[in-house]
């Protein structure tokens, strides 16, 4: 769905990115995509999210800005993490193509037209898929794990989700909500959304400035986020369906351990605590939460705007 509030493009190709403490790479990544973009004949601007940077990046920013009207940055109050950085400048962006890249150099802004290309092929979405990563042990084995979990759980096959480099139609970025660690998961949810997604093959440079900020927590952090789009796109437009089937089976459960001992109980036979009687008045109670939860989020969800479930490719 576009948002209709939204400004129409005024330029060609609008260029993301989200920065944390990457002064020293910013102005050599600010000449290369300059050079690129004008060599291939787009017109375009940058946005930079300074995202709570204590290194000076939005100074930087700023000093490039005076002699070069195209870029502008976006200054955080702090560190809110990437995906809210990328959504402060979705937000901003006024292009008719948008990309995405990291500021650490690692992403090449030479690839910014194959990408590019690629939608003009009909995508929506085009995720570049790193070659001979340049990153830690860890970092690669737990990726390819990432990858293989979410393209399995989504339906969407692809080697790489988490590559910054991206490009969209603005249609995708004016459609997908992110908001968390749901950054990863942009691909996954414009492919649920019905956008046609595909990947290239891009160039993965190693990190010459500053350091990595992967950490350990991106584990947990993205099997739950995983989780959240799982059931907000697949339940979202009727939660009682989910939470009533939930419901159903452990009342049917529960009900058939308390007739069991309901019989007993008939045939004289004495009754006495046992765990499964427990289970059994447990998973009664349950099913009522359950199904009264799944009534509730009905309430929530039929307050919203019909036009938010589905998104439209053409209309004539």
């Amino acid at each position: 769905m576009v948002d209709e509030r939204m400004p129409p493009p005024t330029t060609d190709v609008s260029i993301v990115i989200p920065a944390y403490n990457e002064s020293d790479s910013l102005p050599e990544l600010l000449g290369r995509i300059d050079e690129v973009l004008r060599a291939a004949g787009f017109s375009y601007e940058v946005w930079v999210v300074d995202d709570g940077s204590r290194d000076g990046t939005f100074a930087v920013v700023s000093e490039i800005a005076k002699t070069r009207p195209e870029i502008h940055g976006v200054a955080l109050r702090r560190n809110f993490g990437k995906s809210a950085a990328l959504s402060a400048g979705f937000a901003r962006a006024r292009g008719r193509l948008v990309v995405t890249m990291d500021a650490d150099l690692q992403d090449d802004p030479a690839e910014i037209p194959l990408l590019l290309a690629e939608i003009a092929k009909g995508s929506d979405l085009v995720s570049g898929w790193k070659q001979d990563r340049q990153d830690g042990f860890v970092k690669n084995k737990s990726s390819k794990v990432f990858n293989w979990v979410t393209s399995l759980a989504t339906g969407l096959r692809l080697h790489d989700f988490n590559c910054g480099l991206k490009a969209y139609r603005a249609e995708v970025i004016q459609a997908v909500r992110v908001y968390g660690e749901m950054h990863r998961f942009i691909p996954a949810m414009a492919h649920l959304q019905g956008f046609r997604v595909t990947e290239v093959r891009v160039r993965h440079h190693r990190r010459r400035h500053g350091r990595t900020k992967y950490g350990p927590n991106r584990f947990l952090n993205g099997f739950l986020d995983l989780l959240t789009l799982l059931f907000l796109n697949s339940r979202s437009t009727s939660p009682l369906h989910f939470f009533g089937r939930v419901g159903l089976f452990m009342f049917v459960v529960g009900a058939l351990i308390n007739g069991y001992f309901l019989g007993e109980w008939i045939l004289g036979h004495g009754l006495r605590v046992r765990p499964l009687l427990l289970l059994g008045v447990v998973l009664l109670i349950m099913a009522v939460q359950f199904v009264s939860l799944g009534l509730v989020a009905e309430l929530i969800v039929s307050g919203r705007h019909p036009e938010r479930d589905y998104h439209v490719r053409s209309e004539i």
